[in-house]
């Protein structure tokens, strides 16, 4: 098990954020960044009830643009 998960953050079309773990099933959403954090802290303690559990956690943010080519 590693010290380190790694969430990757997207930015819903309607508003909120969706945080997916790159490495475990682990996959929660929130209206607002903190709400968010402390989504993700929830699911992490679910996922590890009975074992260790992550020393930290990245929330990795991604930004998603289309640019037109004129």
């Amino acid at each position: 098990m590693s010290t380190e998960l790694v969430f990757e953050v997207t930015e819903e079309a309607d508003g909120g954020y969706c945080a997916e773990c790159l490495t475990e099933n682990i996959v929660t959403q929130a209206d607002t960044w903190e709400e968010l954090r402390a989504m993700v802290k929830d699911a992490v303690i679910g996922y590890f009830f009975d074992g260790l559990k992550p020393q930290w956690i990245r929330l990795r943010m991604v930004r998603d643009e289309i640019l037109a080519m004129k």
